[in-house]
């Protein structure tokens, strides 16, 4: 095993505008995908963003915020027929978002050389990017040979109910996806809209159904569960005042990663050992990022975490 294990994220990039009683109050490069790539670059991991957006100004201000979190831009494609994806983010009054996209995508997209993944790396995928017709066949054929190669698959599926009505489309593309990861992450309320589900054991029923062995099942302020068979968690989160909730899932995934590396956890270790590490740095990352209106773990967490690992 080489001592350096690399992240490759993959997923949509966006640029957040985000409201707050109604007026803007921030502008932050944004997307799922994203959010993760930056706690992980924060953090000092070798973290690699594959994405694409727009030769434009809000696509210049977001490749320049990339290298400045330690994020490789190697497999970003940047269109020019087209625009970089704007996001408006309204927080309600407890501060979570609904959004309005905004995007002008080129006929053609993601003309890029996608990276050999080797054992051991780390892949995160999800949310909608994984389910666009367009882009699914380059992606499924990148995660297809990333498993192959013995990387270790994370799937989050991000599915909110503003794509309820195409669910009968993608649910068999959301249970593919499923299919090919090792660990799915995600929030009770996902698994409420895939399948409804009405609580942790049920969603693994069809996670596990799917053939990924483990999940991990977010439910905001009320907790945390991790299933897979023969063993089952749970784990309390602490009671906060959320600044913004965007990106909180997001760094839960960033959080779940950082320790994947810092314990050493692979395939090979299969199941893993150390799942209180593992979700005690997801409740960590997440509790962080919701003191901000940035998407991602501060500066000041990055740097304590530097140190640590």
């Amino acid at each position: 095993m080489r001592d350096e294990r690399k992240v490759y994220c993959i997923g949509e990039t966006v640029l957040d505008i985000i409201f707050q009683d109604n007026r803007p109050v921030a502008a932050t490069p944004g997307g799922a995908m994203l959010n993760t790539a930056v706690s992980l670059g924060r953090a000092g991991r070798p973290v690699y963003l594959i994405s694409d957006f727009a030769k434009d100004h809000a696509g210049d201000l977001i490749q320049e915020f990339l290298l400045q979190n330690g994020i490789s831009t190697e497999y970003i494609s940047r269109y020019a027929d087209g625009k970089t994806s704007l996001a408006l983010a309204f927080l309600d009054h407890q501060r979570n978002a609904e959004y309005s996209f905004y995007k002008i995508f080129p006929e053609e997209r993601f003309k890029i050389s996608l990276p050999e993944v080797q054992p051991g790396d780390i892949v995160l995928f999800g949310s909608f990017y994984a389910l666009t017709r367009s882009l699914r066949p380059v992606i499924m054929e990148f995660i297809r040979s990333a498993k192959a190669s013995g990387a270790l698959i994370v799937y989050d599926p991000n599915f909110r109910s503003a794509h309820l009505g195409e669910l009968e489309t993608f649910r068999p593309w959301i249970l593919e996806n499923i299919g090919l990861a090792n660990l799915v992450r995600g929030s009770d309320e996902d698994f409420m809209n895939i399948f409804a589900a009405a609580d942790a054991d049920q969603a693994f029923h069809h996670v596990n159904g799917a053939g990924c062995p483990a999940l991990v099942y977010t439910k905001n302020s009320r907790g945390v569960e991790v299933i897979e068979a023969g063993h089952s968690s749970f784990y309390n989160v602490p009671q906060i005042s959320p600044v913004s909730a965007i990106g909180a899932g997001d760094a839960f995934n960033a959080g779940i990663i950082y320790a994947l590396l810092k314990d050493g956890e692979t395939l090979k270790g299969y199941p893993f050992s150390s799942w209180d590490s593992i979700i005690s740095h997801g409740i960590c990352f997440s509790a962080d990022v919701c003191q901000s209106l940035e998407n991602y773990i501060s500066v000041g967490l990055g740097n304590r975490l530097k140190k640590t690992f």
